[in-house]
């Protein structure tokens, strides 16, 4: 647990602590994930385990692990099967915040970009830029950029070094194309890339 309190504003690191001793679940701290900031799982023997990215960004883990919570919460309430982000796990996602949302643990205009956000919460806090661009302020300088603010046809690379190529936007995510296999794959627009030396590249489709 400690671990986990580490990682939450000093604010709220009562009420987490109290949070997690009520629930009997497992916490695992793990490397950054470019696809997730964190998940929940029901494992085969009955117990449950939550995982995390490692983040300096106290307010992005906070509301991660209240988002993953809100999963563990619904899992001991309902046995039958449910949409991932219905209207269960909005409700508990909801009660879970309600306990956390006022500025002396998240600072102004986070606090009310985070409330605006939670009057219909989406699957992922990416899909809503106000919010994202607003937790952003709060990450160590990078040499990393958001994906969206790159040209189509721009090279870039992730943190473990495979290579990319941006194509084009299909509806909230956007198409890239890995330079070494040709495969495309769908990124989001918040992903926090590499740009490459070389500034574009010519698509013969």
């Amino acid at each position: 647990m400690e671990d986990v309190l580490t990682f939450v504003p000093e604010e709220a690191r009562i009420q987490v602590k109290q949070l997690i001793e009520t629930s009997k679940l497992r916490i695992k701290i793990t490397k950054k994930r470019q696809t997730k900031h964190g998940d929940f799982r029901k494992m085969h023997n009955g117990t449950s385990l939550i995982t995390l990215n490692i983040t300096p960004n106290p307010y992005r883990f906070l509301i991660t692990l209240l988002h993953e919570l809100a999963h563990f919460k619904v899992s001991q309430a309902t046995h039958y099967r449910i949409r991932p982000h219905g209207k269960e796990w909005k409700s508990a996602y909801k009660n879970l915040v309600l306990e956390f949302l006022n500025p002396s643990i998240f600072p102004e205009p986070l606090c009310s970009l985070f409330a605006a956000h939670m009057i219909n919460p989406k699957a992922s806090t990416d899909r809503d830029f106000a919010l994202v661009m607003a937790l952003k302020k709060y990450d160590p300088p990078s040499k990393t950029t958001p994906l969206f603010e790159l040209a189509d046809g721009q090279q870039f690379q992730l943190e473990n070094g495979r290579e990319f190529v941006k194509i084009k936007k299909r509806r909230i995510r956007f198409e890239c194309e890995e330079r070494v296999s040709g495969r495309v794959y769908l990124f989001s627009p918040h992903a926090e890339v590499i740009p490459s030396s070389s500034s574009s590249f010519s698509f013969l489709r």
